[in-house]
């Protein structure tokens, strides 16, 4: 009976190692699937950061393409008038990037563009910005648009922020 015994507890042994070859099989047929899933999945376009979304958009975002930004500036501009230079408004492409970047200001009632900056080279920045457009007096909601640019200066990619512009408030 004991021999017995030791051939069923030794089969049952066979299949409990059976069963964990193929769990540990299937666990890992299931990561390369969900790694093929993330890495061939195409970058968010059009994202407008906010305050209110930026936790989430860094969560969701799988891809950061080689020419990633770090965005450094402030959010709400100053001016005294719409053709006087912001008090306040500052933009610089950082020393941690890599490209060259421009950017464009667009107001989001009338798709505007009210500013066009220059290239940015990396570590350079903007301030006593004064806007292409002659505003009247008021708050206006504005995406900032960056373009980051290729060795050739042609853009490759963007990012998009909201930007609040007041004028002689």
């Amino acid at each position: 009976m004991s021999k017995q015994k030791k051939h069923s507890e030794g089969s049952q042994e066979k299949k409990g190692g059976k069963k964990a070859i193929a769990i540990c099989i299937v666990v890992v047929i299931l990561l390369a699937i969900l790694l093929f899933l993330l890495l061939n999945k195409e970058p968010a376009r059009n994202v407008v950061v906010n305050e209110d979304n930026v936790e989430e958009v860094i969560e969701n975002r799988e891809f950061v393409p080689p020419g990633s930004y770090e965005v450094t500036m402030n959010y709400n501009w100053n001016f005294a008038s719409g053709t006087a230079a912001s008090d306040n408004a500052y933009v610089k492409n950082a020393e941690s990037n890599k490209n060259p970047v421009y950017f464009d200001v667009i107001r989001k009632d009338t798709d505007e563009t009210i500013y066009k900056s220059p290239i940015l080279t990396v570590g350079s920045h903007l301030n006593n910005i004064t806007l292409d457009s002659d505003l009247p007096t008021g708050v206006y909601d504005c995406i900032v648009t960056y373009h980051l640019l290729d060795e050739k200066d042609e853009s490759f990619d963007t990012v998009s922020l909201n930007l609040t512009i007041n004028i002689g408030q």
